[in-house]
């Protein structure tokens, strides 16, 4: 019997690339100008959410009228955007390479579900645009993970039902937002974080794309 096409949605930061390093670059040195205590482990709480949401966790309370906060995510925003010159087809993480074009030979339909306003750049930096089939970022949709809203816009764009959708994703937010979508998840990195997917890795080198299918039961 005929089935309807297969997606696989990922994740930009941590899944495909790590940039998590220039957000802390940026964040941290926002924070030390302001005087915010900003740590590694406090940028941990920030993987996958919006820069809105991520600010708001940054402050820990602090009131800053709107404007104000208006003018600190566009400074962290042009000193993220400030690193990301120096990416190139070889900032892709381990296995990235080979199992997007795996994915995309098999007739696999690939889209990218990011709350980062820069995802277009880093893509095209990376030299994997031309295997996207859909870009959902930071413009896409109102509501961000953990709302299920972006994933549910890029398989719209990818014309696949969320049932036979599988997202990868590095955060918790992510994972949450592809359970509430609807879709299978691969959860990447340890599992404190995304232990609650549906299967957990250590990247993309560390799974085959037969190891979803069969998993999934999705062929």
């Amino acid at each position: 019997m005929h089935q309807s096409p297969l997606a696989f949605i990922f994740d930009l930061d941590g899944v495909l690339v790590d940039t998590a390093e220039f957000h802390f670059r940026a964040w941290k040195r926002l924070a030390d100008e302001e005087g915010l205590p900003f740590t590694r482990e406090d940028n941990e709480a920030l993987r996958g959410v919006s820069r809105r949401e991520s600010l708001n966790r940054l402050l820990k309370g602090r009131p800053i009228d709107e404007a104000t906060a208006e003018l600190w995510m566009a400074r962290k925003n042009d000193y993220y955007r400030s690193y990301l010159p120096g990416i190139t087809p070889h900032d892709l993480l381990p296995g990235v390479a080979s199992f997007l074009r795996t994915a995309h030979d098999r007739g696999i339909r690939l889209g990218v579900g990011s709350a980062s306003r820069n995802a277009g750049v880093v893509i095209e930096s990376l030299g994997v645009g031309s295997l996207l089939d859909a870009l959902g970022d930071g413009h896409a949709v109102h509501n961000t993970k953990p709302a299920p809203d972006l994933f549910v816009w890029v398989a719209g764009r990818l014309d696949v039902p969320v049932s036979r959708c599988v997202v990868f994703e590095d955060a918790e937010a992510g994972i949450d937002a592809a359970r509430a979508a609807g879709m299978h998840s691969v959860g990447i990195g340890p599992a404190p974080r995304v232990g609650h997917a549906d299967l957990r890795c250590d990247g993309l080198h560390a799974i085959t794309v037969d190891d979803v299918l069969v998993l999934f039961d999705v062929v």
